[in-house]
C-alpha cells in the first residue's frame, strides 16, 4: 500500500484555512481520494480538551508561555499517533487545520520563546510525520486582528487565542513569511485575499502538478 499525503494549512486566524479544507475535501471525495480532516489544538478526545483549556477555560488566563507552547506539543503528539500516522500509512490523505508551523510561528515568535527548544520540541511531537506540503494563507495584520476580535466570543466563549492585541498578529505574520522562505518548497503562499474560488483552485493546481499521481 502506498503511503498518502499530509497536507496543512496554515496563517492567522479569520484568514479562510476552514473554508479551504472543506471545499478541498469535497473535491478530494469527488474525485475519489480517501480523506481526513483534522485540527490543532485538538482532533483526538485528549486533544479537544487541551483545546479548551488553551482557547476557553478560565484558567488558562494566567498560563505562561512555556506551558502553552508543550500543552500545544501534547495534542500534536495525540494527534499524529492516533490520527495521523495511521491514516497517511493506509494511503489517505490527511487535511489538518493548523500543525508545526503554528508552534513555531505563535510561540516561537509571538511569545518570543527560544527557537532551538520550540523546534526539539516539534519534532519530538511529530516524529517523522512532517508535513509533505503546507498551504500559508497570507493575509495582513490589521485585517487579521479585525476578523479575531469580531469572532471572539461570537458564539458565546471568549478565545483566549483570538483576543491577543494587534502586535501579536504583526509577530505572526512575520513569523509565517519567514518561516516560508527557509522552507523551500514545502510552504506554499497563498493571498488570503483572493477570492474563495481563486485560493480553492490555486490549491488544487499546485496539488495537481506536484501530485499527478494522486490528483489526476
Amino acid at each position: 500500500m502506498e503511503r498518502g499525503l499530509f497536507i496543512t494549512f496554515e496563517g492567522s486566524e479569520g484568514c479562510g484555512k476552514s473554508t479551504q479544507i472543506a471545499a478541498l475535501s469535497d473535491r478530494l471525495e469527488a474525485a475519489g481520494v480517501a480523506s481526513v480532516v483534522t485540527r490543532e489544538p485538538g482532533g483526538t478526545s485528549i486533544g479537544e480538551v487541551i483545546r479548551d483549556l488553551l482557547q476557553f477555560r478560565e484558567e488558562g488566563d494566567g498560563m505562561t508561555a512555556e506551558a502553552e507552547l508543550l500543552l500545544f506539543a501534547a495534542s500534536r503528539a495525540q494527534l499524529v499517533r492516533e490520527v495521523v500516522a495511521p491514516a497517511v500509512r493506509s494511503g489517505k490523505v490527511v487535511l489538518a487545520d493548523r500543525f508545526m508551523d503554528s508552534t513555531t510561528v505563535y510561540q516561537g515568535v509571538a511569545r518570543r520563546l527560544d527557537d532551538t527548544v520550540v523546534g526539539m520540541i516539534n519534532e519530538f511531537a511529530v516524529a517523522e510525520f512532517v508535513p509533505d506540503i503546507t498551504f500559508l494563507l497570507d493575509m495582513d495584520s490589521d485585517t487579521a486582528h479585525r476578523r479575531a476580535t469580531e469572532t471572539s466570543g461570537a458564539f458565546g466563549r471568549k478565545d483566549r487565542m483570538e483576543s491577543q492585541p494587534l502586535s501579536f498578529y504583526e509577530n505572526v505574520r512575520t513569523g509565517y513569511l519567514e518561516l516560508a522562505k527557509r522552507s523551500g518548497d514545502r510552504i506554499c503562499v497563498l493571498d488570503a485575499g483572493l477570492s474563495v474560488g481563486e485560493i480553492g483552485e490555486e490549491i488544487w493546481e499546485i496539488l495537481r502538478e506536484r501530485y499527478c499521481g494522486v490528483f489526476g
